[in-house]
This record gives structure tokens, C-alpha cells and sequence, in this order.
């Protein structure tokens, strides 16, 4: 299994003491508290009252200034003093450097938001999921056979989240994804497959005044990117193809210069990715291109972002589908080459670690 550097540096070699490997193991059998404790203390805005107050605060004004009592406020500073997110200098508690990130990193944000809101609850189902090979945890929320069938009917907290989730990651990559994509103005004719609320398209119409994108993706989904998109210049341009891809004959649409599949086929297993891509090349000439963008788990620069995504994957075993994951780049271009293309080319780090899979027929 190839492995960037950093990861590679990481996951062959063991770097920890027994003490530290053995507090690592409490920290796991801890982990429902430590998340819970960690998100309250950023709801009830205690970090960020920390962070306002650089000298730190007492226990009391902590409890005063958040509108907790002394017991509330002394649980979870306690707990937190252990967790490392602040630390107690001459008697008042300061935040630490894991909690200044915990506050203002973004990506910290959405991933703690989607994990809270989309799968705290479903993730007790998880050994369910792995025996039966279905979103066993999905029950929370409804009786759909995956997300994606239910994603309009979410609740509305647990929809923001989700999407925040998902466009967080995506919209960091859009621009320089936009560079490759229409590169020498070949590209005038687009299929986004899997387009979901249209994002990607109303950045490529806005990016190029002659492009026309179809999204493909379940009627739903093409009802709900329709009105998200029908107010934005260029939405003339954005058409939509429902179709139901996990069905093998559900043939694409043909007569694209470019296929874009961004954030999609990691919803899938390795069949199903396979079935997909082979419908695509059927639909392709030696002039056409497939672009596949995901976050593959093995090509990052640091291994914290590998950290993210190999746990991501059990949202898609326990909520999602039951079969899918973040992929590998080599399980993705087994999967390419199965289906009569190659890669060409992979461009690597864009935006929050994405890589692009440039692929033609092979």
C-alpha cells in the first residue's frame, strides 16, 4: 500500500511510549465524553470567553459570563483541563492551543457540527452496519434505504450540517478544480455527475460564459438543485438529467466534453464505482475527459487529514449506504482501469487536500 511521506512516517512505525500509548487507549474508551464535553464548552461559549480574556478566568466568572452554574461550569472545565483544550495558570483557567483550534479552525468546525448533527446516534448501529452491510444507523432519522434518498426530508439542523460538511471540503478545491477542468477552453459541454445542489455548476457557468452543465443525479436532488440555482446568473445553462445511477442500466447521456464527478463516487462500493465508470466511458469519445475529485485518504501532505477521512468512512458505513468509504487512490484507479479508461494525469493538493483523477478511454 502506497502511502505519502507523512503517512507513511506515521502509520509504519510505532512512535509512542507505553504511557502514551496507554493514556491514547483511556482517551478512546472516553471518546462520547470528550466530544460531548468539548462541543458544550464551545456552545456554551466558554472557549471563546477564554479566548477573549487573555489573562484567563475564575471558575465563577466563567459560570457568570455563560450563564452556567458553579457545578456546570466546574464539570466541564475539569474535564476539559484533562481533555487539554485549557490549562490553569495562577488560578484562573486559560485556553490551550488544542482549544484555540477547536474554536477557529473551520474544518474543526464542520467536521465536529456534521458529527454531532449526522451521526452521534447512528453511530451505535455501527456494528450492525458492518455485519449486514446496510445503513443500519440511518434508522434515527428515517426508514430510506441510504442518506441520499432522504436528504430532503433531514431535519433542518441536521440538513445544514450535512451540507455544510460536504461543501466545506468541496468549495475550498472549486478554483484551481476550474483551472483544470477548462483549461485551453476545451471544455464548452459538461455532465456533473452526482451534482447535488449545484455548486459546482454555478461556478463553472460563472467561470465560463459559454459552458453548459447537466447535472445528473436522483429527481430529488435535481429538484432541489433547480431551486437553488434559479436565481443565479448563468442558471440558464444549468440543466438537469434524474436518473437513478445505482441502476446498471441507466445509461449517461453522450456528447460531453467532460464528465466532473467531485465528492461522488466515494457514496459507493467498489462495484457500484465500477458500473458507474463504465457507463460513463461508454458514453465518452477519445476527445472526452473524466475528472474524478475526491480526497483520497493516502495522498496527503499531513496526516491529520488522513485522520479525518479514514474516519469519515465509517459515516458512510453506519449512516450513508453501508459499503462505501474514502477510497485509496489505488482502489479508485483499479476500479478506472476496470472500466476501459486510465489516468492521465492526477493533479494533488488542491484546496483541503483534494486530488484530481484526469482519465480518458483507454
Amino acid at each position: 500500500m502506497k502511502l505519502f511521506p507523512d503517512l507513511e512516517k506515521k502509520y509504519t512505525k510505532e512512535s509512542k511510549s507505553a504511557l502514551d500509548a496507554q493514556r491514547l487507549a483511556h482517551e478512546i474508551a472516553f471518546a462520547p465524553m470528550v466530544f460531548q464535553v468539548s462541543r458544550l464548552m464551545l456552545k456554551f461559549g466558554i472557549l471563546q470567553a477564554l479566548h477573549d480574556n487573555k489573562k484567563g478566568l475564575t471558575q465563577k466568572e466563567i459560570a457568570e459570563k455563560c450563564g452556567l452554574s458553579d457545578y456546570a461550569a466546574q464539570v466541564l472545565l475539569e474535564a476539559s483541563l484533562s481533555i487539554g483544550t485549557v490549562l490553569f495558570q495562577n488560578e484562573r483557567y486559560v485556553i490551550s492551543k488544542a482549544g484555540w483550534f477547536l474554536l477557529n479552525d473551520k474544518l474543526v468546525k464542520a467536521n465536529l457540527e456534521f458529527n454531532h448533527d449526522v451521526n452521534y446516534l447512528g453511530l451505535f448501529n455501527l456494528e450492525e452496519s458492518l455485519l449486514n452491510g446496510k445503513p443500519e444507523g440511518l434508522k434515527v432519522f428515517g426508514s430510506w434505504p441510504t442518506i441520499y434518498e432522504g436528504l430532503s426530508q433531514l431535519p433542518p439542523q441536521v440538513q445544514k450540517s450535512w451540507f455544510g460538511f460536504d461543501h466545506f471540503y468541496s468549495d475550498n478545491s472549486f478554483q484551481e478544480a476550474l483551472e483544470i477542468v477548462f483549461a485551453g477552453g476545451r471544455t464548452k459541454t459538461l455532465l456533473d455527475v452526482g451534482g447535488n445542489t449545484g455548486r459546482w455548476a454555478t461556478q463553472c457557468v460563472g467561470y465560463d460564459k459559454e459552458v453548459n452543465v447537466t447535472i445528473m443525479d436522483l429527481p430529488q436532488q435535481i429538484e432541489m438543485m433547480k431551486k437553488q440555482t434559479k436565481d443565479v446568473d448563468g442558471a440558464d445553462r444549468i440543466h438537469g438529467h434524474g436518473a437513478n445511477l445505482l441502476d446498471p442500466s441507466v445509461p449517461f447521456p453522450r456528447r460531453f466534453d467532460a464528465i466532473w464527478m467531485s465528492q461522488f463516487l466515494d457514496c459507493f462500493s467498489e462495484s457500484e464505482v465500477t458500473s458507474i465508470l463504465s457507463r460513463a466511458a461508454s458514453s465518452m469519445d477519445n476527445d472526452s475527459t473524466l475528472y474524478i475529485m475526491e480526497t483520497f485518504w493516502d495522498r496527503q501532505k499531513y496526516e491529520t487529514a488522513a485522520y479525518c477521512l479514514t474516519l469519515t468512512s465509517i459515516y458512510f458505513t453506519a449512516l450513508a449506504n453501508g459499503n462505501s468509504k474514502m477510497y485509496h487512490s489505488d482502489d479508485m484507479e483499479r476500479c478506472v482501469n476496470a472500466a476501459g479508461l486510465k489516468v492521465v494525469k492526477i493533479h494533488d493538493g488542491l484546496g483541503m487536500g483534494h486530488s484530481i483523477l484526469e482519465c480518458k478511454l483507454a
